[in-house]
């Protein structure tokens, strides 16, 4: 024990300073001084029992926290996560690349060996900066406590900076230990992507008002950068008369659902997608996922189809189609400009045609999926849709956080789903969805008015971090956990037809279902929560309901049929 000013003292009034509540974490030998520290600071630790649940949660956080920010320039939304050496931070990659796919703005930290003690190869020895690097914006490591004071500075700029996402400092025991007297950096202010080239506007403005039936494909890139981003893809669509998609495996809302010119979000099956993208102007506006699951044979989007790019990430810029107008900067400026750009350039008779165009399409989308998704038969369960609409009529305001996977386009093609409401697992990787509600809740718990917190979750992705809720009813959360629960790996017997053709009669699909069933009611009350088990559709509405008037975390298990 000591009184001396320690790194670790240096690095929790950093985080202070720069507006953190939380740190989310597993802790080991090499952060005990981190954790001393955080115990004599106005910080809250917030216990994972794994350390991707940790990051999960960190993310889910920031992702919320993200839109509170855009209403409130005083919230950092940046998660701390704080893990143990090299075996924790390898637990934690899984969501640190979930995180990354997603855009959450991470500053994730992990102790270490003192500097002078490596070379003794001692137990849990890594390279943590490399380890962490495909999965991060920035991967380094401390090894001066004169240091710490710019490389966190840099550290949370890196992760705010667009596009946003996660990085990593390595935090050696014997920096954390140093005596300094060193203060934190000042933050300053943390730049947007910009406005964009003027010339490139230009051309956006001309090709969009020269197109025969544009198409906006809007992407995650525009939820991230604001409602006022959103509110400009819908000034961009009505300026063109465009008809809008969101683009393949979105995974929050970029466009409001209910307005006259969204038709959908596109399929993963390449030829529908191909087959809604098939149109001689298409603008495609803070993208990075739109690509299919797996190898499509034909291109998705004709090579003559004019193609124009906007993003505040210059990679997504032409990457897969080339771009005939690139625009790098912020979406909702850039979308605002060449709206007002556009203006000028087209009639209200031309408008008026292409909006009969989306009328046309929009019906025939609509006539195609009727029914989709519905109850066959007379088993007893519910079907993904019954359960979807159920939830919409009790829960439809609440914050969703969603890793239904097969029952995640029955929720995105029937609730009308509003901006800031709804984020999901967008990189596929099963096990971020638990734990990211439960930092959504967090989160909201922060708010004057908080909104209700329900996760979505199929029973596959449950059982990968089941322990998550432990740390739900541990810190008191309101927390709703609804599980799809086909007991079975739904997506990989899909992919198996898809991949190998056939009928499912072919197959034993070896390692896909859960027989026997584990009892996740029981589960999830050996971590604390409130569970029930829904084996039909007409239980639903009341268990949802009476889940949401309690507080604190509550898990239903409902029964659906494939």
């Amino acid at each position: 024990m000591t009184d001396e000013y320690t790194g670790a003292d240096l690095f929790t009034d950093a985080l202070e300073a720069y507006g953190v509540d939380y740190v989310f974490g597993n802790p080991g030998t090499t952060e005990l001084p981190i954790m001393d520290a955080i115990g004599d600071s106005d910080l809250e630790y917030r216990l994972g029992l794994h350390e991707d649940i940790a990051v999960g949660m960190a993310g889910g956080y920031a992702q919320r926290r993200r839109y509170h920010a855009h209403h409130d320039d005083s919230i950092t939304p940046v998660g701390v996560a704080n893990l143990h050496i090299a075996p924790g931070l390898a637990h934690g990659l899984g969501n640190l690349y979930a995180a990354k796919i997603a855009g959450a703005p991470l500053v994730v930290t992990a102790g270490n060996h003192s500097t002078d003690f490596r070379h003794e190869e001692p137990i849990l020895s890594g390279r943590l900066a490399d380890m962490a690097r495909a999965f991060c914006k920035w991967s380094d490591e401390v090894l001066n406590v004169e240091a710490l004071p710019t490389m966190l500075r840099r550290a949370f700029r890196v992760a705010m900076t667009p596009p946003t996402g996660p990085v990593f400092l390595g935090l050696p025991l014997d920096v954390m230990l140093a005596e300094t007297d060193a203060e934190p950096e000042r933050l300053g202010p943390i730049p947007s992507a910009g406005s964009g080239d003027p010339g490139q506007l230009e051309r956006a403005a001309d090709l969009l008002a020269e197109a025969d039936e544009p198409v906006l494909v809007v992407g995650d890139h525009v939820a991230r950068s604001g409602a006022d981003a959103v509110a400009a893809a819908v000034g961009l669509a009505e300026a063109t008369g465009a008809r809008v998609h969101g683009e393949i495996l979105a995974c929050e809302v970029d466009f409001p659902t209910g307005h006259e010119q969204w038709v959908s979000y596109l399929p993963t099956n390449g030829d529908l997608a191909a087959m809604l993208m098939d149109t001689d102007t298409i603008c495609f506006a803070g993208c990075s996922t739109n690509t299919t699951l797996t190898r499509h044979e034909e291109a998705l989007v004709d090579p003559d189809t004019t193609c124009i790019h906007l993003s505040d990430d210059s990679w997504q810029v032409g990457k897969n189609q080339p771009a005939d107008a690139a625009v790098i900067g912020d979406p909702g400026l850039v979308m605002q400009d060449i709206a007002e750009r556009v203006q000028t350039r087209l009639s209200e008779d031309v408008v008026a045609d292409r909006l009969e165009g989306v009328a046309e399409v929009k019906e025939m989308v609509e006539t195609r999926m009727a029914g989709s998704g519905e109850a066959e038969g007379d088993d007893p369960r519910a079907s993904k849709v019954q359960l979807v609409d159920a939830m919409e009529r009790v829960a439809g305001d609440a914050a969703i956080v969603d890793e239904g996977v097969t029952s995640k386009y029955a929720m995105l093609t029937r609730w009308d789903l509003a901006p800031e409401q709804y984020i999901s697992n967008k990189g596929g990787g099963l096990g971020y969805g638990l734990p990211a509600a439960v930092g959504a809740a967090v989160a909201e718990a922060q708010r004057d008015e908080p909104r209700d917190v329900v996760g979505f979750i199929g029973d596959g992705s449950y059982q990968y971090y089941p322990h998550s809720i432990y740390s739900a009813a541990r810190y008191g959360l309101d927390l709703t956990v609804v599980i799809s629960d086909n007991r079975n790996y739904r997506i990989l017997k899909d992919n198996t037809l898809h991949i190998m053709g056939g009928e499912e009669s072919d197959y034993e699909f070896v390692g896909m279902d859960f027989d026997p069933a584990v009892d996740l009611v029981k589960n999830a009350e050996s971590h604390g929560a409130r569970a029930e088990l829904v084996e039909t559709p007409d239980g639903i509405e009341d268990a949802l309901e009476a889940a949401l008037a309690r507080e604190g975390p509550d898990v239903l298990d409902v029964l659906v049929h494939d």
